[in-house]
């Protein structure tokens, strides 16, 4: 039963928290770009969806949270692209300013409580009242979202505009020399990534039923470590393996996160385990490749000494 708690929270977590791992996916591996604006615009996502939903709008608190990410990503792109300003102090510089931005939705305030607000969870659990799903409402509202992301990328990142967004990361030159605008490219590619981020941010926020300003602190952190973590199982494929790759990923690095929590760890060891396991991902690949060579060393060396 234990067992089954942590699985069930490992997953509801990985599921919402996945979004954000796709966005880095897009920005991070297709086209790049190290956004370091994702713990700000995850936290706009939260603070725009409670708002909206605060108001009474439930349904359109999706659709506005994702529009305040796709701003912020724009806000990130004409930085970087317009302002010549490298990428990762754009990030930086729009985390920090999105800070002030936030706790201005909120109202002045560093917290909303949503107890006494509907929310799509609250909505969905009441339309399946009676049924064995009535309690697997923040599972299934997760997974839709990310299997529609995930279906959204596969076919996306194969259009023209896709392999174009693709290739700006590959080689900014060549799109440039094909009639391309990798400005334009950077831009989408920005604005799409932190559209799924801020929703991520959304469905945290209504699942939890509360916001504060810290919501989003850490995110990218975590994002990163789940992404390498996916990148590391799924070596080979395609985008939709890769995709899916990132999803598993997050789900593993939640399921490490509450198992720390059940063991009784302090809360603020958390973020200690993140740059652990975020080192680990990293390390891990050059390590496993450099195995062969060690293992010659140490055979060379049992050789001379025999």
């Amino acid at each position: 039963m234990i067992m089954y708690s942590l699985i069930q929270t490992a997953l509801e977590l990985g599921l919402t928290g996945a979004l954000t791992v796709l966005a880095l996916y897009l920005s991070y591996t297709m086209l790049n770009v190290c956004d370091l604006s994702t713990d700000g615009c995850f936290t706009m996502g939260a603070t725009v969806g409670a708002v909206v939903a605060i108001a009474g709008h439930p349904c359109l608190s999706i659709p506005a949270a994702m529009a305040a990410g796709v701003l912020s990503g724009f806000v990130v792109s004409v930085l970087q692209t317009k302002m010549g300003i490298e990428s990762l102090l754009a990030g930086i510089i729009v985390n920090t300013a999105w800070y002030s931005v936030n706790i201005a939705i909120m109202g002045n305030s560093s917290l909303l409580n949503m107890n006494k607000t509907d929310t799509i969870f609250s909505m969905l659990k009441d339309s399946l009242k009676g049924t064995i799903l009535e309690d697997s409402s923040k599972l299934i509202i997760p997974f839709i979202a990310v299997a529609l992301v995930i279906v959204f990328l596969s076919v996306f990142l194969r259009t023209r505009l896709g392999l174009a967004i693709r290739a700006t990361g590959n080689n900014p030159d060549m799109v440039r020399s094909s009639s391309v605008n990798p400005a334009f490219t950077t831009t989408v590619g920005l604005c799409i990534a932190n559209s799924f981020t801020a929703l991520s941010g959304c469905l945290l926020a209504q699942s939890q039923k509360s916001v504060n300003i810290d919501i989003g602190s850490g995110m990218v952190t975590i994002a990163l470590a789940s992404l390498l973590i996916g990148q590391t199982l799924f070596t080979k494929g395609g985008i939709t393996t890769k995709a899916v790759g990132a999803v598993a990923g997050a789900v593993i690095f939640r399921l490490v996160y509450t198992i720390a929590l059940r063991l009784n760890m302090p809360a603020y060891m958390l973020k200690l385990i993140s740059s652990v396991i975020v080192v680990i991902a990293i390390a891990g690949p050059y390590f496993k490749s450099r195995l062969p060579m060690m293992q010659r060393k140490m055979m060379l060396k049992r050789k001379d000494n025999a």
